[in-house]
């Protein structure tokens, strides 16, 4: 079975290719750049962009199924080339912010439009968010400079993500499913950061700041922690608008701050807690 891996080298991405070559299936994985890909030497890699979609159909060709990372604006043209190259089923990256009301996901509903078998994956929280903007401090000082100490999160190993997307990818029983993904139990920035610690074996001082100084701090860094300051923090919500102003009326809150069963069902395993996923990453702290 040949499996087509958009975003292969992305944070699910890697992981998603991992596991489906660990369970034997053929992988080819759509990349803009193969030169700096750096993926296992058994799989194939493409270049495509899917915010070109002319460029990603010739990935399509012999394939089966197909991880489809997320981008709305070229949803349905990739959709419909699926569709057209022999595609039979498509499991979408999304977000739990879905499940709980905050927005509609249009790459959600161009599947769900479509001939095809479809599964949404809908994590929370990603461990990993924080990796790209607390490693700096961490590394050149042992500390954490962030709000939000004692306020319980509700995130999701990266691999457990992946394992969900594989199983809806490789089994059967899965179309038309949308599976919220979280973490085993809430955990405060306080208990990251303490784990962190555990992990390395050192002492991790975390200090907080308020989130006008983290903005700054976050900006400073350039990269994924100066796009992601404003949403992270509180100051724009995910439609992009000013949380103070509305639109937050229909959202279920209660969706996004529940522990969901979603990953012990689909994979029989309970999903792996935040102490796993900072061992998983003590070298990228030291």
């Amino acid at each position: 079975m040949k499996i087509l891996v958009t975003g292969a080298t992305g944070i699910v991405g890697r992981h998603v290719v991992d596991q489906l070559l660990r369970a034997g299936a053929g992988v080819r994985a759509l990349t803009r750049n193969p030169a700096a890909a750096a993926l296992p030497p058994y799989v194939e890699v493409v270049q495509g962009d899917l915010t070109a979609p002319a460029s990603v159909a010739p990935a399509m060709e012999g394939v089966e199924a197909m991880y489809l990372f997320s981008v709305e604006e070229t949803a349905r043209e990739i959709v419909a080339l699926a569709e057209r190259t022999g595609v039979r089923r498509i499991v979408v990256l999304s977000a739990a912010s879905v499940t709980a009301g905050l927005h509609v996901n249009p790459v959600e509903r161009a599947v769900e439009e479509s001939g095809l078998e479809w599964t949404h994956v809908r994590p929370c929280g990603f461990m990993a968010n924080m990796l790209q903007i607390w490693t700096p401090s961490i590394r050149t000082e042992r500390v954490v400079r962030y709000p939000f100490a004692d306020e319980p999160m509700n995130l999701i190993h990266e691999a457990d993500i992946a394992a969900v997307a594989v199983a809806a990818l490789l089994q059967d029983g899965h179309h038309g499913k949308a599976y919220t993904l979280t973490g085993p139990e809430l955990i405060t920035v306080r208990e990251q950061v303490r784990a962190i610690g555990a992990a390395l074996g050192e002492e991790v001082r975390y200090e907080e700041v308020t989130r006008e100084r983290a903005r700054e701090l976050m900006k400073a860094q350039g990269g994924f922690a100066a796009e992601s300051a404003d949403l992270m923090l509180g100051f724009v919500e995910y439609g992009g608008g000013d949380p103070e102003g509305g639109g937050y009326a229909d959202q279920d809150w209660s969706a996004l701050m529940r522990i969901w069963p979603d990953v012990q069902q689909v994979t029989g395993r309970a999903p792996r807690d935040y102490a796993t996923w900072a061992r998983d990453h003590v070298a990228d702290f030291r």
